[in-house]
């Protein structure tokens, strides 16, 4: 079972491709951090905006390069259920710690069309751990507590959830008895480990590691503080380009390229996230 600090981590780019060469160096980055283990392919990875085939090929290279030192969870949901069945049998056949799935975006689904797509994707990995990924914010409609009871029933392989609504009103319904919950937001990390999370899956520390780390061994107000501040001067600009233009300037080969339709930085953005790394006691 997934336990800790996990870091949500940036897929490396080189025109339009996976920069198979950067992934190697950006595990040991996060490793050296100390981080118990990485998501790959999530929102900060860009995993929807990759064909299958290509969402493979990332999930295979970062399971390689972490070589069972850390755990390494992919994330497989994607807009057809086909389509995320294939990507979570795949992610299983080729050694994944956990399989996380989002509900599919654009179409409102009813309780009965989710629960049908949880439990096909769930089936498609077992007996991998299986990890519902609730993110109201990018999926546009939140998971219902009762298709959670109810894929509880039907998915022996269910673990748990990754969480990253906030505020905490809306994380506090999932931290559900019996299920281990990951919080996305660095800023509700002190209060959900208090009331039971089993860890963290942060964006923020797919480039500061050394941010979420220590805030996850010892969830004090002053490490929450640190990580939120953190994080707030970061996503005043687009938040994958920023971290990759972090990661590079904390000496990581990590491109500055993004899919499109996101957005690199500008010059002046640059310069400002240049000076956010400078400013990093880490």
């Amino acid at each position: 079972m997934l336990r800790g600090a996990l870091a949500a981590a940036v897929t490396p780019l080189r025109d339009e491709r996976l920069d198979a060469d950067a992934v190697g160096l950006y595990v040991e980055f996060l490793v050296g951090h100390g981080v118990d283990g990485l998501l790959a392919l999530g929102t900060t990875g860009e995993g929807v905006m990759f064909p299958p085939t290509h969402r493979m090929e990332i999930a295979r290279a970062f399971l390689e390069a972490a070589a069972g030192r850390i755990q390494v969870a992919v994330h497989a949901g994607a807009q057809t259920t086909h389509d995320t069945v294939a990507l979570a049998a795949r992610a299983a056949e080729d050694g994944a710690s956990a399989v996380a799935v989002i509900a599919p975006p654009y179409f409102a689904l009813d309780e009965a069309e989710l629960l049908a797509h949880f439990e096909a994707a769930a089936r498609a990995c077992a007996p991998v751990p299986f990890y519902l990924y609730e993110f109201e914010a990018r999926s546009g409609y939140a998971i219902p507590p009762a298709v959670i009871e109810r894929l509880r029933e039907r998915a022996p392989n269910l673990a748990g959830m990754k969480v990253s609504d906030s505020p905490w009103e809306r994380l506090e319904p999932y931290l559900v008895e019996g299920l281990d919950v990951f919080v996305g937001a660095e800023s509700l990390l002190e209060r959900g480990l208090a009331a039971g999370a089993a860890g963290a899956v942060s964006g923020l520390a797919g480039c500061f590691p050394d941010a979420v780390v220590p805030l996850v061994r010892e969830p004090t107000p002053e490490a929450g503080e640190r990580a939120t501040a953190l994080r707030a001067e970061l996503q005043r600009f687009p938040f994958h380009a920023a971290s990759k233009a972090a990661l590079g300037f904390r000496g990581v080969p990590v491109g500055p390229e993004v899919s499109a339709p996101l957005r690199g930085l500008t010059g002046s953005e640059r310069a400002e996230v240049e000076r956010i790394v400078a400013a990093w006691p880490g």
